[in-house]
């Protein structure tokens, strides 16, 4: 077991940040950690890496229990921070080298070259930090929180801020990671968790209210279910709209369209007796599963 939080708890005053959450994350695993804001992600994953100490309860890293061991389960793990802090006027291999020394890491010169070409910084591993573009400043912190080799990463919203193409960029780099880290990583970007994760856990207001595999919530949050179907001709809407178990129809193109239902199978069925009732023919027919945003959505409000 890489990362085991037993009934964490964290209070700001009078307010309870995390209320006794427990969870386990297995070595190779890639676990997306969703929450709205405020809702205790970056207070607990502060805990975790022992920058931030619990009230209560017990966090063990690879083994080691961080706060009887914090020293030690630092090493085991790679941090980047939602802040992503950085130097700005050092250069990228300088900045290396500095978080290599704080490490203790001897001979880091071929250490810091084989993180830079990891994360993609070869093109921009002769400038200063505060040159580089935002993509390439969060590759810069991925990279320090890589040098020493960690077997845990905790990332906190690594892609924030990025363009669509810096996003994919990121991603690639988080997946291509995953064979030799356990990776816990919190995002805003539903989409991005969708990408690269199995396994979502998701906090609200200091409570964990979701920890499973993504297709597996997406069942349980199915209180209705979506059919795509798309014709080769133009269709009446008001055959579609006859169908037994379909609740609404709304025609996105002449020959496309979204049905909301109670029984996808049912329906599936339906629309191919009507195929071939009315001498149609279907080009494509599928049933859309909810997107972790409507999961998100539905256990956060």
């Amino acid at each position: 077991m890489s990362i085991s939080i037993t009934n964490l708890s964290k209070k700001y005053g009078t307010q309870k940040a995390v209320n006794a959450i427990s969870f386990q994350v297995n070595k190779g695993e890639i676990v997306g950690f969703l929450g709205p804001n405020g809702a205790g992600k970056s207070t607990t994953m502060k805990m975790i890496t022992g920058y931030l100490a619990a009230d209560a309860g017990k966090i063990d890293v690879c083994g080691l229990t961080v706060s009887e061991n914090n020293l030690d389960s630092k090493k085991k793990i790679g941090y980047l921070p939602e802040a992503n802090p950085l130097y700005m006027d050092m250069y990228v291999r300088e900045y290396l080298q500095f978080i290599a020394n704080v490490h203790q890491i001897k001979d880091a010169k071929p250490v810091i070259e084989k993180v830079i070409r990891t994360v993609g910084l070869s093109p921009e591993a002769h400038k200063k930090i505060g040159q580089l573009s935002k993509g390439y400043k969060q590759r810069v912190g991925l990279a320090a929180a890589l040098v020493h080799d960690p077997e845990v990463l905790i990332l906190d919203e690594p892609t924030s801020g990025l363009d669509p193409n810096q996003i994919v960029e990121i991603r690639n780099v988080i997946k291509s990671l995953a064979a030799e880290k356990t990776i816990l990583f919190s995002s805003h970007i539903m989409q991005e968790v969708e990408a690269i994760c199995d396994r979502v856990i998701i906090i609200n207001k200091g409570n964990i209210v979701a920890d499973d595999r993504l297709t597996n919530l997406q069942k349980a949050t199915d209180s209705q279910q979506s059919v795509s179907v798309e014709f080769k001709e133009d269709v009446n809407i008001g055959l579609i709209k006859k169908l037994n178990d379909v609740l609404s129809v709304t025609r996105l193109r002449e020959t496309l369209f979204t049905l909301q239902c109670t029984n996808a199978e049912s329906v599936k069925k339906q629309l191919l007796q009507l195929s071939i009732d009315q001498n149609l023919n279907i080009v494509s027919l599928q049933t859309q599963s909810n997107s972790l945003e409507a999961v998100f959505k539905s256990l956060t409000t």
